[in-house]
């Protein structure tokens, strides 16, 4: 695959013209990392934003304490740090790093904004899919403010479950999970507990069962909201209207 093609893999990206995919192209470079190493650092300029072809990346924050909070958990397809570009001498809020062996591609953010001015229907675009964005930033402060850290282990679970399926496999470590739904490891592994001594799910390793899919959405509170297909949360989506 060119690299043309995997920048249409990007939602940003995929509306862009040929040429303008080529522009891009031209001023891209490709990153490879091990998994836990680091891309950027919390304060370092932004000059690049990134697409993700391959692996996990976890954006986090730290605290003058040294703690981690993942903000977002990006996959294969997703974009991020994109949003920087319009701001003058702009600086990553986050860290990025690598939760397994990944591939990305680094886009040149200068000349994009750059681009940008030459085209209104590419703002728009932009504009689209940075407003989704936002709609899931407010549907995570929701997360975060209106439901338990039980709802939100168990919204998460639901998300992620695959259409027609009853079983999922997480695939990211649980100490990451927990730091993104905002919950202790300790609550988290009390949490999943609980879960399956209710009969909701049955989980082993890093495999989940979910025995009663009615009783687990009951317990993620999301009766009225939910619909056929699959969902997502946080900053990486957010739960359809």
């Amino acid at each position: 695959m060119n690299v043309i093609d995997e920048l249409r893999r990007g939602p940003l990206l995929s509306r862009l013209e040929t040429e303008q995919l080529d522009r891009v192209s031209r001023h891209a470079a490709r990153v490879t990392l091990d998994a836990d190493q680091l891309l950027f650092s919390q304060g370092d300029p932004a000059n690049r934003f990134y697409l993700l072809l391959k692996g996990q990346m976890q954006l986090f924050r730290l605290s003058p304490e040294g703690a981690e909070k993942v903000i977002e958990i990006v996959s294969p397809g997703q974009t991020f740090a994109e949003a920087l570009m319009f701001l003058n001498a702009p600086r990553y809020p986050v860290c990025a790093s690598a939760l397994c062996p990944s591939e990305l591609i680094a886009i040149d953010a200068l000349d994009f904004a750059s681009m940008l001015r030459e085209s209104v229907e590419t703002c728009f675009q932009l504009l689209g899919v940075l407003s989704q964005r936002l709609r899931g930033l407010i549907g995570e402060i929701d997360d975060l403010t209106l439901h338990t850290a039980t709802s939100r282990v168990a919204r998460y679970l639901v998300a992620k479950m695959p259409p027609g399926q009853q079983t999922l496999e997480l695939d990211v470590r649980k100490g990451v999970l927990a730091s993104r739904l905002s919950v202790q490891p300790e609550t988290f592994s009390r949490v999943v507990k609980a879960l399956g001594a209710q009969g909701a799910i049955r989980m082993q390793g890093t495999q989940v069962t979910v025995l009663d899919p009615k009783a687990l959405i009951g317990i993620a509170e999301m009766e009225e909201i939910l619909e056929p297909g699959p969902l997502s949360i946080g900053s990486l989506g957010s739960l359809r209207p």
